[in-house]
């Protein structure tokens, strides 16, 4: 790519924290989903040469799109520096490379810059404006986000509740997944689901409205989004959360064995604080945490416990 084509967006913020902090949660890409709004799922390889594989999921706002981008990553810690290149085709992209830098600044803070360089396809050569603003936008919103990450490192320690809750299935995979994956179904099979309303115009990208009721009779209204990568893991995030959580993401995660199949629930979930009152008078956040690992896994069991008994009738046990 020749220089008339290459084009430079860079974008910096100062936060007040530790540059290694601010580094840290770059380097963590599986918090992604919880502190990156439009970040549904990532997943991160070493391949065999040495370099770091990345994949990411992600939203564009105002869109019900899920966008998928395979990169390589390269980490350069002394340097505090992280970088993506593309890996594979990323229209309009003919060549794409970002990189997030940290500089230690002597307050204890962090300069904080993330830079976009890229090429166009030819035929996507006249809406370079249209990508640069859009680049612009996006590398801001990620800025305010991780600097708000890195400000509340000690606080999110103690807001984040994060926690796995698996099931033995002695039968087929296919079929454990076949009830967590047919979510339009659940209000006819799950009395905690008294309405979903699904759309899956892309094969295996679920978009979905859900009222639910908590084991202590709270009702919610929710939006998510799901990836579903048959038959191994089916990722979520809500876009629209009940009032006390600020971030929900999940995995519902398919192990098979020799006797059958381990399937998992996953919750990650971010309380905000200023709504501990909707628990009840004097909540604390340790009541949260308390309250939410209770009801969420009394939820989702009732799911892994659906998915047990139709796998194991369908093989007969």
């Amino acid at each position: 790519m020749s220089s008339s084509e290459l084009h430079v967006v860079e974008n910096s913020i100062i936060a007040k924290a530790p540059a290694e902090v601010a580094l840290g949660w770059v380097l963590d890409a599986k918090r992604w989903p919880q502190i990156f709004a439009q970040t549904v799922h990532t997943e991160l390889t070493t391949l065999d040469d040495g370099r770091d594989f990345f994949q990411i999921w992600a939203l564009r706002p105002g869109e019900d799109k899920v966008y998928h981008w395979k990169l390589h990553r390269s980490v350069n810690r002394e340097a505090r520096k992280v970088s993506f290149t593309a890996a594979a085709e990323m229209p309009p992209f003919a060549a794409f490379h970002a990189t997030w830098s940290f500089i230690p600044l002597g307050d204890d803070s962090v300069g904080i810059t993330l830079r976009h360089e890229f090429g166009l396809r030819a035929d996507a050569r006249a809406g370079v404006g249209d990508v640069t603003a859009e680049l612009e936008k996006h590398a801001n919103a990620q800025l305010e986000e991780l600097k708000n990450a890195a400000e509340r490192a000690d606080e999110l320690e103690h807001l984040i509740v994060d926690f796995e809750d698996p099931l033995f299935v002695c039968g087929e995979v296919e079929d454990a997944w076949s009830v967590l994956y047919d979510c339009a179904r659940w209000p006819q099979r799950l009395a905690h689901v008294a309405r979903l309303e699904l759309t899956e115009t892309t094969p295996n990208i679920q978009f979905f409205d859900m009222d639910t009721t908590t084991a202590d009779g709270r009702a919610h209204t929710t939006r998510s989004v799901r990836v579903c990568l048959p038959y191994d893991l089916i990722v979520y995030k809500q876009v629209k959360t009940p009032p006390l959580l600020a971030a929900h993401t999940g995995h519902w995660r398919f192990v098979p064995t020799t006797e059958g199949v381990v399937v998992s629930a996953r919750h990650t979930v971010t309380i905000d604080p200023s709504r501990l009152s909707l628990v009840g008078p004097d909540t604390s956040v340790q009541d949260a945490r308390r309250y939410l690992r209770r009801v969420l896994s009394a939820n989702s069991m009732t799911n892994l416990r659906l998915a047990k008994e139709y796998a194991e009738e369908r093989a007969e046990y």
